[in-house]
């Protein structure tokens, strides 16, 4: 998959794994993911899916903790959250949320197999043992977007690793490494000035 990386994310990796501004960045962070993805569905759909993704992101978030205290690298541990919600994504058909082809699915769950079923997470079940013991609000699917998907917001070709893009408009292969002095404070939400500029943008 190709995400972004850049001071933000890591801003918002140290925010989420910081004592009391955890639970801060925590609540942005699942907020702006909402957002960005309710700005790729049709207008009419975006409020029968909010409480959805709000509830989804929620697990997410501890799925991304999770990830990093098993010593996956911020890009990778970020990339599993996204492919858990293009998971999501796909089995209501909201194709439209995608980031990722259906045809790719398969590859990009093989690459974080081992994590995957540690917390029992498939295709079908993309929160495992993430799902909150109250569940998850249900939203309408759309299964008929399957069957002549268009996936007009996915980037395809990217299933063998993780990409990531720089703040200089570089791809390149793998994670860029954590730097110094990173403020947990400039992280998406906690810094309000900051906006998010794609679905693949934050943590």
């Amino acid at each position: 998959m190709k995400i972004s990386q850049n001071v933000r994310h890591w801003a918002a990796k140290k925010a989420l794994t910081t004592p009391v501004i955890g639970e801060v960045a925590h609540d942005k962070l699942v907020d702006l993911h909402t957002t960005i993805f309710l700005n790729k569905a049709d207008d009419d759909r975006r409020e029968q899916r909010r409480a959805h993704l709000d509830d989804f992101f929620e697990a997410t978030m501890d799925a991304y903790v999770a990830a990093l205290e098993a010593g996956y690298p911020e890009a990778e541990a970020r990339e599993i959250t996204h492919i858990q919600a293009n998971f999501d994504f796909f089995n209501h058909g909201w194709t439209e949320m995608m980031e990722i082809p259906g045809d790719e699915l398969e590859p990009h769950y093989r690459r974080y197999e081992e994590f995957f079923a540690d917390h029992g997470i498939t295709i079908d079940d993309p929160l495992g043992e993430f799902h909150p013991e109250d569940g998850i609000t249900d939203a309408p699917p759309t299964p008929e977007k399957l069957a002549d998907p268009e996936y007009e917001n996915a980037k395809a070709g990217f299933a063998d690793d993780v990409y990531v893009e720089t703040e200089d408009g570089e791809t390149m292969r793998g994670d860029r490494g954590e730097p110094e002095d990173v403020d947990p404070t400039a992280a998406p939400g906690l810094d309000e000035d900051a906006t998010a500029d794609d679905g693949t943008s934050t943590a």
